[in-house]
């Protein structure tokens, strides 16, 4: 068998960036991967796929309630499921088909099966054992569920089975308001099904801004979503056809049921690293059951590093892109860096909603002295023009006394895109009022984030 510089287990967004970085700095690399396609969860049943449905149904929304408004008049399209699957499926293969041109250009072989380590610097993949002087675990993570709540993939789904259902449901209950949950619901609410969101906590997207958690939750109650908060799931039954969600509400009072063609189980994700034998190598595990690892993502077993989903933090794909370029450096002798605080969550639903850094409670919890900056996208005329005012704002929250920004958060369109520019002014440590002071283009809806860092200051210009 060749020898490898590194082996990397696992060809997701960590996975394959880290082998390209790899390869990049001149190291012998291979990619174990045992799905038939490259990319991982994200582009396969992730990510990708979710994002093409996200869109089909905005256009089918836009057309059913904006197009008339807007002067285009005609029927408006009925919906080919079964197209609009293969649009979703054609997406796929053109990403992952890109990853495999990616591996070829840099001469990174991949290693077709599923691994086990055996020992430190030997990879098994089936009846072969392959030997490499570093070993990156990028194997990333699945579905979680909950006690009482059995996935089939027919009735009871997780977000996987969500992205390919036989048909359109009528009834759908999505156990979680958490941002897969609150994506997939929005897809199906779109499409015609009456869906009912279950959530354990008082709020949406728990751990995020309380502004946006109350803005988001009554944009998406206007288009169509059902909420049951402070509600804990006792359990699902099924029948041939049905299924049953049995819930408590947390303050008290009986158990009450929803019925359901079809329960989506979006209730996290859960490290995976299953016949991997860690246990035997002796890798020390955390108590949420995550690989343990110091500053430069190295595992206690000298040679085998790990990043992503298996490991402690958000298990974000761009997350793990970044461990990847950043464990490939120090593979390389090279200094990696992530800078954990500036790492943008996003929300793909419309609006979307898109996060970086602390949230002001957090801040106000630490005894810290903050400031924020607030502007609704009512004031913002290109969000006017293309029906997207209602609801929104950007809220930019800063130290009282230096006026550096420590966290951002967006509701509203193309949120994801416009949370870059604040993370770059956090990664200089920039203040409100540099952002106040850089000239941005009119009308876009990027005016919005400079309005909010002129509210830190002043005020802003347009409310």
């Amino acid at each position: 068998m060749a020898n490898y510089d590194v082996i990397i287990i696992g060809a997701g967004p960590g996975g394959y960036v880290s082998a390209i970085r790899c390869a990049q700095l001149g190291l012998k690399t291979a990619v174990v991967e045992g799905r038939d396609t490259l990319g991982g969860t994200c582009l396969n049943v992730g990510c990708i796929p979710s994002k093409a449905l996200l869109h089909a149904t905005h256009l089918l929304h836009e057309a059913e309630h904006n197009f008339a408004g807007m002067g285009l008049k005609g029927k408006s399209p009925s919906v080919d499921w079964k197209q609009m699957l293969t649009y979703k499926d054609e997406v796929i293969g053109q990403n992952t088909g890109g990853i495999e041109f990616l591996f070829k250009k840099n001469k990174i072989d991949w290693i077709k099966g599923w691994a086990s380590i055996p020992a430190a610097g030997k990879v098994q993949v089936g009846d072969d054992t392959h030997e490499a002087k570093n070993i990156v675990i990028a194997s990333g993570s699945v579905p979680a569920s909950i006690p009482g709540v059995e996935i089939d993939e027919k009735l009871v789904v997780s977000s996987t089975g969500a992205l390919e259902l036989p048909k359109i449901p009528k009834k759908m209950v999505v156990i979680g308001a958490g941002v897969i949950g609150l994506e997939l619901g929005s897809v199906y609410a779109r499409l015609g099904a009456e869906v009912t969101v279950v959530e354990y906590m008082d709020a949406v997207c728990p751990g995020m801004d309380k502004d946006v958690q109350r803005s988001f939750k009554r944009i998406l109650e206007k288009q169509g979503l059902s909420f049951i908060m402070g509600a804990a799931v006792q359990g699902v039954e099924t029948s041939k056809t049905k299924a049953k969600v049995t819930y408590q509400p947390k303050a008290g009072g009986e158990a009450e049921t929803l019925d359901a063609d079809v329960v989506l189980v979006a209730t996290g994700r859960k490290p995976y690293a299953e016949g991997l034998g860690l246990d035997a190598l002796g890798v020390k595990m955390t108590e949420r059951g995550q690989i343990g690892t110091d500053a430069h993502w190295a595992t206690s077993v000298k040679g085998i590093y790990a990043i992503g989903d298996v490991i402690e933090g958000p298990m974000l794909a761009h997350k793990a892109e970044d461990e990847g370029m950043a464990v490939a450096e120090v593979i390389a002798g090279k200094h990696g860096h992530v800078n954990y605080g500036v790492i943008p969550g996003v929300v793909y639903t419309t609006p979307e909603v898109a996060t970086v850094g602390q949230t002001e409670d957090a801040l106000k919890a630490e005894g810290r002295k903050v400031k924020t900056g607030k502007f609704m996208f009512m004031g913002n005329a290109r969000a006017k023009a293309v029906g997207q005012a209602e609801g929104g704002f950007v809220k930019i929250i800063a130290d009282a006394e230096t006026d550096r920004i420590l966290g951002a958060a967006i509701i509203g369109p193309s949120a994801g895109d416009m949370i870059h520019e604040l993370c770059v002014a956090m990664e200089f440590g920039a203040s409100a009022e540099d952002v106040a002071l850089t000239c941005h283009a009119h009308p876009t809806y990027s005016e919005a984030v400079r309005e909010a860092a002129l509210a830190c200051g002043d005020g802003p210009i347009h409310s």
